[in-house]
């Protein structure tokens, strides 16, 4: 009896712990596929970036759920888009899109690109501009590369009373903006970006610049101003230094400074390749030809070499220049009048050999 009531004992338990595991396995089973489903929906890569190591997207003041999808999807990012709908509903992520600039890299999990998304925790842009002429060609460029339209920048750059808050005018409204490159952010409104440029135009003139502005007797609009003359002159940086010194020469003997990119601002013309004696007749107070002194605003937006130009301008006796009739973008300089004129005849005889009448 005891041999058999062992033996049964034995098979007894056998057969409990088969029914354990299989009842444990069937426990398992679903706990293994919720495991295996939530890693694919939550953990597992669905940012797609092509060859690239990540793509940018950007998702504009007032969009929602369904146009950040669109987004998404026009640029191909996301592998399994159902995945991605169905964990950005749980995470409720449709209450909270945020406008921005937003780095996506590629692999990145559903659970990664939502929270980044939710976060507002978007990447700065790099802002630039340079070779800029009028407020109408900054708002443009500038227009180009954040959220703000063209339309807002120029609006605040022509209201007299918002340009008076900022110790502006009509006429130097463009001064505050040093041409250079800038972290900022996409969502930037046109008011935080011109107040943002202020803020930039205050750093550039510390005390050393405006301490040389101020033993040129000169403002620093006016500083601006005459740089941007020299902008206009000449492309070569290494004689800005020796035109702002003509012109430093002229103005402290009183004479016009005859400047004849002044005459093409005042003209609106930027096709213009030859100043002409008619040009000259234009009225206007951008016209050097007939009015003393600085004009009363910059007609660009001058680089940092040419400011910096002004500031340290080349001290000699000369009193004018002309381009250089070989016609290598660089000029010859004068100290008398009957030198100058030789010059010049050189130059326009260069130019007439290439048909260049205007």
């Amino acid at each position: 009896m005891t041999y058999y009531h062992s033996k049964y004992s034995s098979r007894r338990k056998k057969s409990k712990r088969k029914r354990f595991t299989v009842y444990l396995i069937i426990l398992l089973i679903p706990l293994i596929i919720g495991g295996y489903m939530a890693y694919q929906v939550i953990y597992k890569a669905n940012v797609w970036t092509g060859d690239k190591e990540q793509a940018s997207i950007y998702i504009p003041t007032g969009s929602d759920f369904k146009d950040v999808k669109t987004i998404l999807y026009k640029q191909g990012l996301i592998i399994h888009r159902k995945n991605f709908e169905w964990l950005a509903k749980r995470k409720e992520y449709p209450k909270f899109v945020k406008p921005g600039h937003y780095v996506l890299k590629n692999g990145m999990s559903n659970k990664e690109l939502i929270n980044l998304l939710r976060s507002g925790n978007q990447t700065p842009i790099r802002l630039i501009f340079n070779n800029i002429r009028t407020k109408e060609n900054l708002a443009q460029r500038v227009s180009e590369q954040i959220q703000a339209d063209s339309a807002s920048i120029v609006k605040l750059l022509s209201d007299p009373a918002y340009l008076a808050d900022m110790g502006l005018n009509q006429y130097t409204a463009t001064t505050i903006f040093i041409p250079n490159t800038y972290q900022i952010f996409w969502t930037t409104t046109a008011d935080d970006f011109i107040k943002r440029m202020k803020q930039e135009y205050e750093k550039f003139w510390n005390e050393e610049r405006k301490a040389k502005a101020d033993s040129l007797n000169m403002s620093i609009a006016e500083v601006i101003t005459l740089a941007s003359i020299v902008e206009k002159e000449t492309q070569k940086n290494d004689e800005k230094k020796r035109i702002a010194g003509v012109y430093i020469n002229r103005l402290k003997k009183k004479w016009y400074l005859q400047a004849d990119p002044t005459l093409v601002y005042a003209i609106g013309d930027f096709s213009i390749k030859r100043v002409l004696n008619e040009h000259k007749e234009i009225d206007s107070p951008f016209n050097t030809y007939k009015n003393k002194g600085i004009p009363p605003g910059p007609i660009c937006i001058p680089s940092i070499s040419s400011i910096d130009a002004v500031l340290n301008y080349e001290k000699h006796r000369y009193l004018y220049f002309c381009a250089n009739h070989d016609l290598s973008g660089y000029h010859v300089f004068a100290r008398t009048y009957e030198q100058h004129i030789e010059n010049a005849e050189k130059y326009r005889r260069a130019l007439n050999k290439l048909r260049i009448w205007k």
